[in-house]
């Protein structure tokens, strides 16, 4: 047979293609471990000569015991951990000089599977690679001519409302609702796709941001559960954000952001579409990680979008474990404020709100952390209070310039800071306090911080107060839901159910509530309104409480959804976001 010179040379290049790939996959299963000791994140993993392994991390069970190289498999078996972890565990592994992957072929023992599944190993002491971080804008040269806003009365402008308070009196809402009859539901309006993002509302609209997957049954995992696994749906996405009429229900206009397939995994409880709009009246911006930041006016018209790059949040200990993200952006005095704190780069952002362009840019040492930042308005002078790990901190919303940190708080922060008054009611008044909570144990912290504090307020090991620290708890703070503090008490939900009030001056306990039903748990913030307290569970039941001094059930109403978002609350109606669907709850005139 005579081959032709075109396709003889591309049969030399294949098979020489073949030849080089079995080479290389022969040399690799020769490749030697590095022997001296290895570190990824917060672990330190040592392959001995002799054959002998140590694996650990802190807070983690210690592995110790063999390994060997099988044709380019590590085959590992260890003691410690549960009991699957008797059983060996299989992985491909990859030497790069002094580097080494791993990439899991089979092993049973879950702890030790997490650790080393997609992991990248370095010599101690050597600083993992922080990428470049490339902010990106793309809108109109010229800033453009913006609406005039509506009346801002009864306006619910970013997450949990004004001042991220929860609280709006004058509301007149139902004792009780029924999502299945339609009683004291005054609309509900299907919204495809997932998203734990809450309502948002100004003027007569209501804006929610979703993320439609082209996946079948897309969907996520609720409970109480702790295990992080990430979702496996990387495929086609539509970004959405809707404009939704307050008074009907009907859908005003609505925007695709952004299609294409998300640049980070999710939390396989969480979504692409975790973070809740914000607005001003004039302008209405959407943050969907990764898929940039988005702006329009209230009209629809699209104004400018940043693109951040690649937002990488997840577990602190190990990194290949990315969860998304979820701060939403707060809107003040013409600034988009953002906290970004990432694996490698942590920072806040300003960007100017009409155009898009970066104002000032903070960096901070800082793991992944998921809070929206508020900014609070003291006697001396305004403030943008972020919550944390490794530090709470007060900025400068002007400058990015750091005022005051307190360290002390948990390694996963997801409660959005607040500033309480002491007064009736609630509002950003210099009387009040900074209350700042995360649930993460062992910390698990509650601080109640006196605004206007300047430095480092972090609190000696043996105090739980000082000048600048009005109080604090530990193992008491709330782990996804963010405090309400609603006439000088303050309440805490957790994740379980368990229902804490506390005197707001003093921190001395009130009651401590176990609330029924619990069922799968609460991720929703609670909000407050006229003397009752709303708590939504993640099953669909809400909870309406009496506020005060006593614990008093009011009643239960059933959304027969999903709930993960927390409720707006709007000139007497409280929306409400579930699984697959805007609900508009409210008394029928």
């Amino acid at each position: 047979m005579r081959i032709q010179p075109i396709a003889r040379a591309a049969w030399v290049l294949g098979a020489t293609l073949t030849v080089t790939a079995a080479a290389l996959v022969a040399q690799q299963a020769q490749a030697p471990l590095p022997s001296s000791g290895l570190q990824y994140a917060a672990f330190r993993i040592r392959f001995a000569p002799d054959g002998a392994l140590t694996l650990q991390g802190q807070g983690w069970p210690t592995f110790s015991g063999t390994w060997k190289n099988e044709g380019g498999e590590l085959t590992l078996v260890t003691t410690g951990g549960p009991p699957a972890c008797s059983a060996p565990g299989r992985y491909r592994f990859q030497v790069d000089g002094t580097r080494v992957t791993l990439a899991v072929v089979a092993d049973e023992c879950t702890p030790r599977r997490m650790i080393l599944n997609g992991s990248t190993w370095r010599p101690e002491g050597e600083a993992a690679p922080v990428p470049e971080r490339r902010i990106v804008r793309t809108g109109a040269a010229r800033p453009p001519a913006l609406p005039k806003p509506e009346r801002a009365t009864g306006s619910w402008p970013s997450f949990r409302g004004p001042n991220a308070s929860g609280v709006a009196d004058g509301q007149d809402l139902p004792e009780r609702w029924d999502a299945r009859t339609g009683e004291n539901v005054l609309w509900r309006t299907p919204i495809p796709g997932l998203a734990h993002s809450s309502p948002i509302v100004w003027g007569d609209r209501v804006f929610v941001t979703t993320a439609i997957s082209s996946k079948p049954g897309a969907s996520f995992k609720p409970g109480l559960y702790g295990d992080g696994d990430a979702s496996d749906d990387r495929s086609l996405h539509k970004f959405v954000l809707y404009a939704i009429d307050k008074r009907t229900g009907k859908i005003a206009w609505e925007r695709v952001a952004s299609s294409s397939e998300p640049r980070n995994k999710r939390h396989i409880k969480s979504t692409y579409a975790s973070a809740s709009p914000a607005t001003d009246g004039r302008l209405v911006v959407a943050w969907f990680g990764s898929q940039g930041v988005h702006a329009y006016d209230v009209n629809g018209t699209p104004l400018w979008q940043v693109d951040l790059g690649r937002v990488d949040m997840g577990a602190y200990d190990i990194p290949s474990f990315e969860w998304g993200p979820a701060s939403s952006p707060i809107l003040w005095n013409g600034l988009v404020l953002l906290q970004c704190d990432t694996q490698t780069d942590s920072f806040l952002l300003a960007l100017d709100a009409t155009t898009g362009k970066t104002v000032w840019k903070t960096d901070r040492t800082e793991i992944p952390s998921w809070g929206t930042p508020t900014v609070i308005t003291t006697a001396a002078g305004d403030e943008l209070v972020t919550n944390a790990s490794n530090y709470i901190r007060g900025y400068d919303p002007r400058t990015g310039k750091e005022l005051w940190r307190l360290g002390g708080s948990s390694k996963i922060t997801a409660p959005t800071p607040i500033l309480a008054s002491l007064g009736p009611g609630s509002g950003s008044q210099a009387t009040g306090l900074i209350v700042v909570a995360s649930g993460r144990g062992p910390e698990r912290p509650i601080f109640a911080v006196r605004p206007g504090a300047r430095g480092d307020l972090t609190l000696p090991k043996d105090q739980t107060s000082s000048a600048a620290v009005a109080w604090s708890k530990t193992g008491r703070g709330s782990y996804m839901p963010t405090p309400l503090v609603y006439d000088s008490i303050l309440y805490v939900l957790a994740n379980n159910g368990v229902f804490d009030a506390y005197d707001l001056q003093t921190g001395e306990e009130i009651y401590r509530q176990r609330l029924e039903p619990v069922g799968s748990g609460f991720s929703a913030s609670p909000v407050a309104a006229d003397g009752r307290i709303y708590l939504s569970s993640e099953d669909g039941e809400i909870i309406v409480l009496a506020a005060g001094r006593a614990f008093r059930q009011i009643g239960t109403s059933s959304m027969g959804e999903l709930v993960m978002a927390t409720p707006a609350l709007s000139e007497g109606v409280m929306y409400v976001r579930s699984s697959s669907s805007l609900f508009a709850i409210g008394k029928r005139k």
